[in-house]
């Protein structure tokens, strides 16, 4: 690995490898921002869901006493 480092430009290797270096972590971080963002907005939506339901529950037990 060292000779191949060694073997490229010096252009290259100040240049280009951090470049595509910050372009791959940008695609990790964004993958990962998109990933926990996603769960999150399942989760909200799952708790809506829940939170209509009970309310359903207890407008029908209501509706049910009188």
């Amino acid at each position: 690995m060292t000779e191949l480092w060694k073997a490229l430009p010096g252009w290259v290797r100040n240049i280009v490898v951090p470049i595509a270096a910050i372009i791959i972590a940008w695609w990790v971080l964004s993958a990962l921002v998109g990933i926990f963002f996603g769960l999150l907005g399942m989760i909200i939506k799952l708790l809506v869901v829940v939170a209509l339901g009970a309310v359903v529950v207890i407008l029908v037990k209501k509706a049910s006493k009188s």
